[in-house]
């Protein structure tokens, strides 16, 4: 972050601050902004990250590039990933020996400085001197004072990003000849007490008033570079504080790495080099037939029809994958659901990525309405930055995407879409988890009782109020996400893990038909970036489902803040949380690090019996 030459004979310096390698795809992504000690920074785009001579560590995941290469080009039709090393770690730098080759180059931001002494506020080139690192303003012929960073800045719902316009700010009827601009700030921080003066010319205006602003957005970029990296852009500036924490909101895709299936026998023949030469070419099911006549052909077939053979070659030559795709939750949600019995001895394969067991009914001591324990001892996840937001954050579906194509104002890009850099930076976390699925047959039977269905009505209302243009996720994703937030408080008590170091990771679809009951499942899981995986508590502990989900019972039963609580109408006219039902900081809310969505979308009303409520809205109505 910080440059300094290393001198002869004296000890490096040290640098102005550092960051995680992880934070770099969530708080610090491209585009962010950062304080220093001095002054402030913006992070600099993909095109600004440097990896010297050892390289980039490659995170390549070919299952989430499938994913993400047709929603890259919903956000931009130039944007793409490379064949290889599409996902890279963030650079590592050795902060006692910084070098500008190696790292993340981040670009000085807002370039306009306020005085700490007179309060002279003025261009860091123009009004101000740099000294030993540090800007100096000569307040008068006896006092100098330092110059810091102001805290406001102009930006938009498209992520663009610029300097606030103070002169034009300060002067509503023109700017006068020789703009002297001062920033005055009271006591109390309130933005009315804070008043942008021009000495020059008398004009004075309170901040209060720049919450809504006439100017419209020049379309910056400052963390891809000058002028050329900007983009038109119609909407208008908003005043937005560089510390407040909607000035920055990371879109991460993650996915599990899942082991790809081992070939059927029959793909395995036609992989083979003989065979491979000759049928590669064949282009419908009739030619198939006329190959079939050579003996090592028809000796690879055998026991296979035409069109189970020409399937599998149009599958081997890759036609038609982006159709067959399965989406990202519902892949994952299949292997969980159908791994392996755990038996005595049965243990992981060594350096392993995935590794999951179901616990047996007899031991597994499920209540009613819990279906399926799994426990995860090998889990690796991949989190890849995909774009980011300001002042509002985006929603993905519920198989943890973007649809960028249905979004009305797209978010901001960290790479120029038209340069080389066609790759994304990335995360890997290494840990274990425990899955659990509820009984699918018994989460439909709730959705069709009728106080479920007038609660569901009730919180759709509320969420057309909210007016947040995404699709409403339903009854049944409440319910599994009230429960994630309840068991993980009631596990992180006894599993040896803060509450905030585990993550949930929800798999919810609704039901299509008798054949297809969607999805209905909660993956807890604990893990590191920076270790090879975790201690086995969390995998413990899971074994004891039906111990935790009675705490989690108990929990949600009762909340501090009841009935107030219990009581909120999510749909009322002078609600403030028009996402939740009974849910508040007393009884659902955890750490957003833990949480997908922000602690929203939760109504424990709908998991427990609650003060006020009727008891049938709650799926585990009994003490598990």
């Amino acid at each position: 972050m910080a440059r300094y030459k290393k001198t002869k004979g004296s000890a490096p310096k040290r640098a102005d601050g550092q960051i995680r390698q992880s934070q770099m795809i969530t708080t610090y992504g491209p585009g962010a902004m950062v304080d220093l000690v001095n002054r402030s920074v913006v992070i600099g785009g993909l095109e600004h990250w440097g990896y010297g001579r050892d390289g980039f560590d490659a995170l390549d995941d070919a299952r989430l590039r499938r994913s993400l290469i047709p929603r890259l080009k919903a956000l931009d039709p130039n944007l793409d990933l490379a064949p290889s090393g599409y996902f890279r770690m963030a650079p590592e730098c050795d902060h006692m020996d910084a070098s500008p080759r190696v790292g993340v180059r981040a670009l000085e931001f807002p370039r306009w400085f306020v005085c700490q002494g007179c309060r002279r506020l003025a261009r860091a080139a123009e009004g101000f001197e740099q000294k030993s690192g540090r800007y100096r303003h000569q307040c008068s012929r006896n006092k100098t004072a330092h110059a810091v960073p102001v805290r406001f800045v102009a930006a938009c719902k498209r992520g663009h990003l610029s300097d606030f316009p103070w002169a034009s700010f300060a002067h509503e009827e023109g700017i006068c000849d020789r703009p002297e601009l001062y920033l005055i700030e009271g006591a109390t921080g309130d933005v009315a007490r804070i008043i942008v003066e021009c000495r020059n010319c008398d004009s004075r205006r309170p901040l209060s008033q720049a919450t809504v602003l006439p100017f419209e957005c020049s379309g910056d970029r400052p963390w891809l570079g000058g002028r050329a990296a900007n983009e038109p852009c119609r909407l208008k500036l908003k005043l937005l504080v560089r510390t407040a924490s909607n000035a920055y909101f990371a879109q991460v895709v993650s996915a599990v790495r899942l082991p790809e299936p081992d070939p059927d026998p029959l793909t395995l023949r036609l992989r083979q080099k003989d065979i491979w030469d000759i049928l590669q070419h064949a282009t419908s099911i009739e030619q198939v037939q006329s190959f079939a006549g050579i003996p090592r052909i028809a000796s690879a077939i055998e026991g296979h029809s035409m069109e189970k053979v020409f399937a599998a070659l149009e599958k081997e030559r890759g036609a038609g994958t982006t159709a067959s795709e399965r989406p990202l939750r519902s892949a994952e949600y299949e292997r969980l659901t159908n791994a392996p019995t755990e038996r005595p001895g049965l243990l992981a394969d060594e350096g392993a990525e995935f590794a999951a067991f179901e616990i047996p009914p007899e031991r597994a001591d499920l209540p009613a309405g819990a279906q399926r324990l799994v426990i995860v001892p090998e889990y690796r996840e991949i989190r890849v930055q995909v774009s980011f937001s300001r002042f509002d954050s985006v929603s993905a579906n519920l198989q943890g995407e973007y649809d960028y194509g249905r979004y009305s104002v797209h978010p901001a890009v960290l790479t120029l879409p038209t340069g080389n850099e066609k790759w994304l930076p990335a995360a890997e976390v290494r840990g274990e988890g425990v899955f659990f699925e509820l009984d699918l047959d018994a989460v439909i039977d709730w959705e069709q009782r009728d106080e479920v269905k007038e609660r569901t009505e009730l919180l759709l209302r509320a969420f057309e109020a909210d007016g947040r243009g995404d699709d409403f996720p339903g009854a049944r994703f409440y319910l599994l996400h009230s429960l994630s937030h309840l068991l993980l408080t009631a596990v992180s008590l006894e599993c040896g893990y803060a509450a905030s170091s585990i993550r949930e990771r929800i798999y919810c679809a609704p039901a299509v038909d008798d054949e297809d009951k969607g999805m209905a499942g909660v993956l807890l899981t604990t893990g590191t970036t920076g270790s090879e995986g975790t201690l086995g508590g969390l995998v413990e502990e899971g074994r004891r489902l039906r111990h935790h989900l009675r705490q989690a019972w108990e929990l949600g039963r009762l909340c501090s803040n009841d009935p107030v609580c219990a009581a909120h109408d999510p749909a009322a006219e002078a609600s403030d949380r028009r996402l939740e039902g009974a849910a508040c900081h007393g009884c659902l809310y955890v750490a957003e690090c833990s949480c997908e969505r922000f602690n929203r979308y939760l109504d424990r009303a709908l998991v427990v019996p609650t003060i006020g409520n009727d008891p049938a809205l709650a799926f585990f109505r009994e003490r598990p």
